[in-house]
């Protein structure tokens, strides 16, 4: 019983009923009265159920379960191979289907029946009358289980207007109470259920059908159109894939043509002449490592990256690929428009790439290869690949072992000997800590309108009296130093291409105290105190005097500061559902509660139920 249900002629219900437009009340009951009288067909007039049916045949959250398998094994796996990579790229997880199941409470028993899946506006005929030509189906989505699913299908596929689902379903249960009257039994608490399945379904069907729709070719208003088709489908199931962002048309339409691209690659076995034509960014020059065609052939593979090696995070787009020629594993870095970062970084992470690798330092860091503009003006960056081979990367989401503790606070160290002069920062003049206070500030005041409203309703204050409640603190100058500036766990790999931690994601880059590095660190990674002590006293050991002296006092007021940031940060995380489906956004928000209440006690502002805590009155 597979579940394709291919389009018919062009004599459809779509000409009568088109997408958007109400049904005609008339055809609703014509469906619905087709939809109840296929449950009276006999089993025994059936072809063999598959062996993994449920036997008991009122077992609805059996079937719930059947279905979930049958769409793994029937849709998802066949194609997995050629088209994970674009789930993974749109941001698709690959599992929805069979996570939702799992999550669904028992449901009410229903006698099992005949159920057609693909009754929809687009290939169901009908005759004068009217009358549903049931010679003119296609019976290839033909199923036998519960009869709700088969009105939850319907309703999703024949896309009812929202003021319409009633009526639909409405005309179904009358029609079922004169037919089946056990099939109604749960209608209002279960239907959900399967509709939301049946949405989440539907879309990877969807996204499946648009980008098989390109052909063999690339053509332009086919990529627009599959693209429209893609974000569609995806805006309408975003909630239920767990996708806090869904990505513009644009960016659909580039994914697909990177998509299309390597497939007609790898298909003629050669670089196209017309394909994978890149332009050079000047300020990564060529490299004698990773020549042009290298770039070329990198471009040529990252389109069908497998889905395992496809990693989509808060700000960039990574594709680990194996380039012929090259003896590593590189990553194609793209930026992402999704959800763009408030908290910009201040150098060029290419920049700061560079300066690490012409100082020979001991850091583990990936190396920049290519920087340039794709067939389409997109900008991408290649970088090596710093996680275990043909494996994804691993991450101490749990804390620091104590040799990677050492090995991190060696290379802060050597971090802090690195000539920083050629990167383009200038050193502010009221010193370090002023002006990370202002920035902190800044960031406040930029904060969209319902963002500040929710940081009030919380206690937390705006930009002034940010101001002034960071301005009761100061910090010893020390000599600044290049600095990673956000060293949280996903930024750190374990047991990478060179052994040991390396430090990845070098965008938030910066000049400053050393001091800040290492209590950011410690503010976002789970540390135990005898871990934090530990990394402390090897910290102000191994760099030099100058550039640790008074951190005794200072490193609290740093971490004030960080709370402080992490209570908006969040906040404003949760307000607009920015980047909620990327793990470190989503343990972060989970301990929300905590993390406002640190602000709260390193503000040091009283808070009022709902109101902002007091300031003085110059302010």
């Amino acid at each position: 019983m597979p579940t394709a249900s291919p389009e018919l002629g062009t004599d459809v219900l779509a000409a009568i009923c088109p997408a958007g437009k109400p049904v005609d009340s008339l055809v609703v009951g014509v469906l619905a009265r087709f939809l109840t009288r296929l449950t009276l067909v006999r089993k025994d007039a059936l072809p063999p159920l598959p062996a993994e049916w449920s036997r008991n045949e009122r077992d609805s959250r059996a079937y719930l379960d059947t279905l979930a398998q049958r769409a793994q094994q029937g849709m998802l796996s066949p194609n997995w191979t050629v088209i994970g990579g674009l789930f993974a790229v749109l941001g698709m997880p690959d599992d929805a289907l069979a996570r939702f199941a799992e999550q669904v409470p028992a449901m009410s028993r229903r006698p099992y029946g005949l159920l057609l899946t693909n009754i929809a506006r687009d290939n169901v005929i009908l005759l004068e009358g009217p009358r549903l030509s049931v010679r003119a189906l296609d019976w290839s989505s033909a199923s036998y289980g519960d009869p709700l699913y088969g009105l939850a299908s319907h309703v999703v596929r024949m896309r009812y207007r929202e003021d319409q689902v009633d009526e639909a379903v409405e005309a179904w249960a009358c029609e079922m109470r004169r037919t089946r009257p056990q099939a109604v039994r749960g209608l209002t608490r279960d239907l959900r259920h399967y509709i939301a399945f049946e949405r989440i379904h539907a879309v990877y069907d969807d996204v499946i059908r648009a980008a098989k729709s390109l052909g063999a070719s690339i053509d332009e208003s086919r990529l627009l159109t599959a693209a429209v088709d893609i974000g569609t489908a995806l805006e309408d199931a975003a909630d239920l894939l767990g996708m806090s962002e869904v990505p513009s048309e644009k960016e659909i339409a580039d994914a697909l043509f990177r998509w299309q691209a390597a497939r007609i690659a790898r298909t003629a076995g050669t670089l196209p002449g017309t394909l994978f034509r890149w332009e050079r960014d000047g300020r990564v020059p060529g490299r004698a490592d990773f020549p042009t065609h290298l770039v070329r052939r990198a471009l040529a593979v990252e389109g069908v990256g497998p889905a395992d090696l496809v990693f989509r995070g808060t700000a960039h787009l990574n594709t680990v690929v194996r380039v012929e020629g090259y003896q590593d594993p590189v990553v194609v870095r793209r930026e992402t428009a999704a959800a763009p970062r408030r908290e910009q970084g201040l150098l060029p992470e290419h920049a700061v790439l560079q300066v690490i690798e012409k100082a020979k330092a001991r850091i583990r860091a990936p190396r920049i290869l290519a920087l340039g503009y794709d067939d389409r003006g997109r900008h991408f960056a290649i970088h090596t690949y710093e996680g275990p081979e043909g494996r994804p990367p691993q991450h101490p989401v749990d804390g620091l072992r104590p040799a990677e503790a050492d090995e991190l606070v060696d290379e802060l160290a050597a971090l802090a000997e690195v000539d920083h002069s050629t990167l383009p920062f200038q050193e502010p003049k009221q010193g370090f800590y002023p002006w990370l206070a202002e920035r902190l500030a800044a960031f406040v005041d930029d904060l969209p309108a319902e963002t500040l409203r929710a940081a009030a309703q919380r206690g937390l204050p705006n930009g002034d009296v940010l101001r002034w409640a960071l301005g009761r603190h100061d910090v010893t100058d020390r000599t600044p130093a290049l600095l990673h500036g956000d060293l949280n766990p996903w930024n750190l790999v374990r047991a990478g291409r060179q052994g040991g931690l390396t430090i990845i994601d070098w965008e938030m880059g910066m000049i400053g105290d050393p001091l800040y590095d290492l209590v950011r660190h410690l503010h976002l990674t789970p540390t135990w105190t005898e871990m934090r002590t530990r990394m402390f006293e090897r910290w102000s050991r191994k760099l030099p005097a100058e550039c640790v002296v008074g951190w005794e006092r200072d490193w609290r007021v740093y971490r004030w500061i960080e709370q402080i940031r992490s209570a908006y940060v969040d906040l404003d995380r949760m307000t607009t559902g920015a980047a909620l489906a990327t793990p470190n956004v989503r343990r972060a928000v989970a301990a929300f509660e905590m993390t406002l209440s640190a602000a709260h006690g390193s503000l040091g502002l009283r808070r009022r139920g709902r109101e902002v805590p007091d300031v003085p009155s110059s302010l």
